[in-house]
């Protein structure tokens, strides 16, 4: 099991402080979220990544049907070159209830999935060195492939996360192209148990072992009821613990204390790791 910090906003300087600070207390990952209009996912990850040395750093999560896939390549691949290789991807069909700004995006659900789909692949066609793409609703052509060079990520494969719901065989399939899956689960089927049926269910698709499967919510730190939390999300089949707090507001004086307390702590049950 490894361990993320979701950071839940906040001025900019004060997000790239919590990284450094997760980063002394033993986490394994940072993720930022990534809104309409706010603090910039992309710049802050990549200012996070000089200041850091060894946390992975990605968003939780970018709604790419609201975004130019080929500029969310960009992004991603040049935090990979910054970081030294430890950039991720999270995508997702983007959240209406999240108090989305009035922006013309598209939000019908089956447009924004075939959008999704399609960005997944073109995004993995970019990163490989391809210079044209033409599907149902994105079109790239670039005459100077001197650009894909340029923009490579620094290794073979940066992970793709995205988000599936369970047990919806449609949206699960959607895992199948990448490289981890963060279920989303409906009604009573969620929890540990709802893991383990995920992670059969990829097994029996012939997902290997170590295809990420992650897992979100709260503990307190370094005591025996979050260790046990943790352990029974691992043994279900989790391969990370992603802590999370999103009430709302993020950025006043005591809930960004409150944030710093619990990044300080460390993960859950004091494991210490990387």
């Amino acid at each position: 099991m490894r361990y993320g910090v979701i950071l839940p906003g906040g001025p900019a300087d004060a997000q790239v402080s919590q990284a450094v600070l997760a980063e002394r207390a033993g986490w394994d990952a940072v993720f930022v979220w990534e809104a309409a209009y706010g603090v910039d996912a992309w710049s802050l990850l990549s200012a996070m990544a000089m200041v850091t040395s060894r946390v992975q750093l990605g968003t939780m999560l970018t709604p790419l049907p609201w975004r130019r896939p080929w500029k969310v390549a960009s992004q991603v691949a040049t935090l990979d070159q910054l970081s030294g290789g430890r950039a991720i991807l999270s995508v997702g069909l983007g959240a209406l209830e999240t108090d989305l700004p009035d922006t013309g995006e598209v939000v019908d659900r089956r447009d924004r999935a075939a959008r999704l789909d399609e960005g997944i692949d073109l995004i993995r066609s970019l990163w490989a060195g391809s210079t044209s793409f033409h599907g149902a609703h994105y079109d790239y052509e670039c005459a100077r492939d001197d650009l894909a060079e340029v923009v490579r990520p620094t290794r073979p494969r940066i992970p793709i996360w995205v988000v599936a719901r369970w047990p919806r065989p449609r949206s699960m399939r959607r895992a199948l192209r990448c490289d981890g899956v963060i279920p989303e689960f409906e009604g009573e089927g969620g929890g540990p148990g709802g893991a383990r049926s995920v992670r059969g269910w990829l097994a029996a698709r012939g997902v290997p072992a170590g295809f990420d499967l992650i897992a979100e919510g709260e503990t307190t730190g370094a005591d025996p009821a979050s260790a046990a939390i943790v352990a029974e999300w691992a043994a279900a089949g989790a391969t990370w613990w992603l802590e999370s707090r999103w009430e709302m507001p993020h950025h006043n004086a005591e809930r960004m204390t409150q944030i710093r307390d619990r990044i300080a702590a460390g993960p859950p049950g004091g494991a210490m790791t990387g």
